[in-house]
């Protein structure tokens, strides 16, 4: 009986061994085969439109790579200073192996350490630098390695209202090319009674009116690539932060600044409502013009210049980059440099709206022929990119203050530069 009873024993542990083992070899789908693909962990911070756009191109990359599969994370505040969790995830030893990453920030973070260079394997693959725009190459680059793969990018050009420009007896077909032009229309365009705006032609700083819009476009620069310096105190940017300083004391900042704080955004724009005529901008606005005012009779303008001429914008965007001590470099590669092709970029712009960083996509998917969008993409070749420097946030912040300051009389634009120069450069140092 004994006996019998451990065969039957033994029988029923091996059947229970083999079931067990028959369910472990499932895989999601239950078709009862291992999954032997490479996984791929993807951070984003997508949603709406971004988020269809990243969907569509893994899933277009796993049907071309079908031994590679994308684990897809959704991670917010990815951007701009707010990547405490990726930072955190490197440190931890345990990173996504691909992230979509503002290129603003590869400087500080190769210079930490925080990202896997990718020069070799984009030999090895034949990506190159031809197949972008030039900025956006750059961009990805620091100390002369390259670091991220480009996806998009922006620009920035004056937006204004139509309407308006005939009401006051200007030509929307001859915008302001120079910079006594743009302040001869914001005058005629600003409608004020005693302290209050009622319509505001024109403020230099509001919205995509920084400090590098106004450097560039007056001939400054602001770093030199051959120092490793910094150069806030150029002279042209001097200049350009001046003629900001003299248009506040023209219609007094302080009332300037009463407008500007009580306006909303969104549907409230202060462009969409009509309560200002002219602001620099990115080509985000037209979604949210289509969006909320949709009848609304606008155009764009390249920003003016001094003299006229050469013209020129500057452009950010985001990039694929590969988090220090991710595990599946070569898999990882693979999904980055078809999100960066002509192919996966094409997708992506299609669907989420943002121009890519390959002149053919943008042609092809029809932008260079849109009357607003065409206009932005004629800068691309020409735009700037901000300092790829360890320290771009702080020259951001400190640039930004500059203005403040400068237009509220608190120092002139050279003091105020000559301090960003020293501390910046000071940090770049250390």
């Amino acid at each position: 009986m004994k006996s019998r009873f451990g065969m039957v024993l033994v029988s029923s542990l091996l059947l229970v061994s083999l079931v067990l083992s028959g369910c472990s070899s499932k895989d999601s789908s239950g078709n009862g085969t291992e999954d032997k693909r490479t996984t791929v962990k993807l951070w984003h911070p997508l949603t709406n439109e971004g988020l269809t756009a990243i969907n569509a191109v893994i899933e277009a990359f796993e049907k071309n790579h079908p031994e590679i599969k994308i684990d897809a994370t959704y991670v917010a505040n990815q951007g701009e200073g707010q990547n405490e969790k990726l930072l955190a995830a490197i440190a931890g030893g345990n990173p996504p192996d691909v992230a979509y990453f503002d290129r603003f920030e590869i400087g500080s973070w190769a210079n930490q350490g925080s990202l896997e260079e990718l020069t070799e394997m984009a030999e090895k693959e034949g990506v190159t630098k031809d197949k972008f725009y030039p900025f956006a190459w750059d961009e990805a680059n620091y100390d002369d390695k390259l670091y991220g793969l480009p996806i998009t990018t922006d620009a920035r050009l004056v937006y204004f209202n139509i309407d308006q420009f005939k009401e006051v007896g200007l030509d929307p077909n001859d915008p302001p090319k120079t910079i006594a032009e743009l302040e001869e229309a914001a005058e005629k365009l600003t409608i004020k009674k005693g302290n209050k705006f009622e319509r505001v032609g024109f403020i230099p700083w509001y919205a995509q009116g920084w400090l590098y819009t106004w450097g560039w476009s007056f001939g400054g620069d602001f770093y030199d690539e051959e120092t490793k310096k910094v150069t806030a105190n150029d002279p042209k940017v001097v200049e350009a932060l001046q003629w900001e300083v003299d248009f506040a004391k023209k219609y007094n900042v302080e009332d300037i600044a009463g407008f500007t704080d009580s306006q909303g955004s969104a549907a409230m724009d202060p462009f969409i409502t009509g309560q200002i005529s002219m602001k620099v901008s990115n080509p985000g606005d037209v979604l949210n013009i289509k969006k909320y005012k949709p009848d609304l009779n606008f155009d764009v303008f390249p920003i003016p210049t001094p003299s006229g001429q050469d013209h020129t914008t500057w452009s950010g965007g985001w990039s694929a980059v590969m988090p220090k001590g991710a595990k599946n470099k070569e898999a990882g590669f693979e999904f980055m440099k078809f999100f960066a092709s002509e192919e996966g970029q094409k997708i992506f712009s299609e669907l989420s709206g943002a121009f890519a960083t390959i002149d053919s996509v943008n042609e092809e998917i029809g932008y260079k022929d849109d009357p607003i969008f065409g206009k932005f993409i004629e800068m691309l070749p020409v735009a700037h990119h901000r300092p790829v420097i360890k320290e771009g946030s702080l020259y951001w912040n400190e640039l930004s203050d500059a203005v403040e300051k400068a237009t509220r009389g608190k120092g002139t634009p050279q003091e105020l530069l000559d301090e960003v120069t020293e501390k910046v450069n000071k940090e770049l140092d250390s």
